[in-house]
């Protein structure tokens, strides 16, 4: 059997992560703002011929729409890569972004390939969380042990908190924690590594030009965003606390410890070691590693507890190994949840807060924590880092990457 080749990153980035469906980039085509992150991603590896790159695999969780179509070869062309440059839309809800990483790693790792683009995106601005014409197999409604897989996903997070008694208190807690955490990060700059400054042009009627018959009657205004939109400083308890439940009458998960419906795209390129030298590339990290495990479908959110393990058996490592954690924050009753079971180490999840703080572009989520993950190992010196999240349906995903 021939030996498996190491996948390393080379370049790792993401947009800023607006708000849906009223932020900075509601009115940007999802395609497009991946094509800008394509784009900015190559800029990174200057010594890379874009000729070079195979494939690109792009997760997305709800690709109809403008979304659709095969998002990932449309962002492709649409960055400007060369027609040879293939592409493919991988769809594994939240964990889409971080399995089209795997993959990526897969392919070089078995020697398929050489150089690929893996990345997500996500327009929850355009595309609404269960999509446009949703439709449920009637089989699902025929036994009760199958109703967990139309479980809206609040109800998921009330049935975990429910379970594993996670109190509204700690809930809100945690979400003010995911807060200050991001807003501490904002303010020290860790999040300039990773964020690619993406400029946002609108083309507005011109009602007054128009009237006047006017040869040019659109307004064009440019704007550029270089940070999350998400984080809030004027949260606190007792604002969290005055939030109504908004899945269950007497629940405990609200909009303020959920996390945010959010646009956003991130992409990184995975390479071989002959790529390294090759195209004269210096890898940021190694992927080490990756899991996923199903649970039932109506309690979503403990995925990791099952991911996590898996993946760290597979890379040979122990929990307290790693120094960094990424846990998605889909709700801060499911995070809590695995937090306990696993006994994860506070001040290495999340340090620079999460979802509830800084939104969530479901299948861009994997790609841009990646990078996350990938900056933070390389400023704070740390050897290895990881990226979990549950997922719809019933899943959990675990990633692990090695600073080199």
């Amino acid at each position: 059997m021939a030996t498996l080749q190491q996948a390393y990153i080379v370049a790792a980035t993401r947009s800023p992560i607006g708000k849906a469906p009223r932020g900075c980039f509601s009115h940007t085509r999802p395609d497009e703002l991946l094509a800008a992150v394509i784009k900015g991603l190559l800029a990174q590896a200057p010594g890379l011929d874009p000729s070079a790159i195979e494939d690109a695999m792009i997760g997305c969780a709800i690709p109809e729409g403008p979304q659709g179509l095969n998002v990932a070869r449309m962002g492709v062309l649409l960055g400007g890569l060369p027609a040879s440059v293939a592409g493919v839309t991988v769809n594994r809800f939240c964990a889409s972004g971080l399995t089209a990483i795997a993959m990526a790693a897969d392919r070089i790792r078995v020697g398929e390939a050489d150089v690929i683009l893996a990345g997500g995106v996500e327009s929850m601005s355009m595309v609404p969380t269960m999509g446009i014409n949703t439709s449920f197999s009637p089989a699902i409604f025929e036994r009760d042990e199958n109703l967990g897989m139309a479980y809206g996903m609040g109800l998921t997070a009330e049935e975990v908190a429910r379970r594993w008694k996670v109190s509204r208190e700690d809930q809100d807690a945690f979400a003010l924690r995911s807060h200050e955490r991001a807003l501490a990060g904002q303010e020290a700059g860790e999040f300039a590594d990773e964020i690619l400054p993406v400029e946002v042009i609108r083309r507005l009627p011109d009602l007054a030009a128009a009237a006047s018959d006017k040869k040019e009657d659109v307004t064009v205004q440019r704007r550029t965003i270089n940070l999350d939109e998400g984080p809030r400083a004027d949260t606190s308890l007792e604002a969290l606390a005055r939030l109504k439940p908004v899945f269950a009458a007497r629940g405990s998960v609200t909009a303020g410890n959920s996390s945010q419906t959010s646009d956003g795209a991130g992409a990184l390129l995975v390479v071989s070691e002959k790529a390294l030298k090759t195209h004269n590339l210096t890898p940021l990290a190694r992927f080490v590693s990756f899991a996923v495990k199903g649970v039932p479908p109506e309690i979503m959110g403990i995925g990791p507890k099952e991911a996590i393990p898996q993946a760290l058996k597979l890379a040979g490592l122990t929990l307290d190994q790693l120094g960094w954690i990424e846990l998605n924050e889909a709700f801060a009753a499911q995070s809590l949840a695995v937090i306990r079971e696993l006994g994860l180490n506070t001040d290495i999840v999340n340090p620079l807060g999460g979802a509830i703080a800084l939104g969530h572009p479901l299948g861009a989520t994997g790609a841009i924590r990646a990078a996350t993950v990938i900056h933070g190992l390389r400023r704070r010196k740390l050897d290895y880092g990881m990226l979990t999240m549950c997922v719809g349906t019933g899943m959990g995903a675990a990633g692990i990457f090695e600073r080199v």
